[in-house]
């Protein structure tokens, strides 16, 4: 269940929210665009995860279940789901970066779509793709989970409903630099 954000009225700035299949490189798009992009102008949020923080894995802000539970009951969240038996949120500091006029990028989920939209309804959807062999060589590769746990992620189908129409994909089964250079090209085009 999501937070509703500080107002429905639209911010100076525009929400990127970039998903995809595990494995398709979001984590690495994403970063490459954090390097790239004047930090003046986007601004990246870090997601709040119930896992470890790890050296090999996304940037985020670990939290236990009983931290995450309580910063959710206390409305810190603007938004949060659960996938993979993990819980995921977005700080509601990302409502301060879009009224003082950035555009906010931040790694969502397939299946929260609709809910995030329906929050910030001038979201820009960005799917970030790679064929399925990619995507599992590259989650053996990150050994963060089993075979069986592997072979689920990359078989997981979400249907995007009403918003599939809006979505932006970008294809990521090149090197990094060419998807990278996509979604800043994408971002240039994409006015705060």
């Amino acid at each position: 269940m999501s937070s509703a954000p500080l107002s429905l009225v639209p911010k100076s700035g525009r929400l990127v929210y970039v998903m995809g299949p595990s494995g398709a490189g979001k984590d690495s798009v994403i970063g490459f665009v954090r390097e790239a992009a004047n930090p003046l102008k986007i601004a990246v949020a870090h997601r709040y995860i119930t896992r470890p923080a790890s050296s090999n894995a996304e940037n985020h802000i670990a939290l236990s279940e009983r931290e995450f539970d309580a910063r959710r009951q206390a409305g810190w969240f603007a938004l949060n789901w659960h996938s993979h038996g993990l819980n995921y949120g977005i700080g509601r500091e990302i409502d301060l970066w879009l009224e003082s006029n950035r555009n906010v990028i931040i790694n969502g989920s397939r299946a929260h779509l609709t809910e995030a939209a329906r929050l910030y309804p001038d979201l820009l959807p960005v799917l970030v793709t790679a064929p399925a062999e990619v995507r599992l060589a590259r989650l053996q590769a990150r050994k963060r989970e089993s075979g069986g746990d592997i072979q689920a992620r990359v078989d997981r189908q979400i249907e995007l409903g009403d918003l599939a129409g809006r979505i932006i994909e970008i294809d990521n089964s090149q090197v990094l630099a060419v998807a990278g250079m996509a979604f800043m090209r994408l971002l240039e085009t994409t006015t705060a």
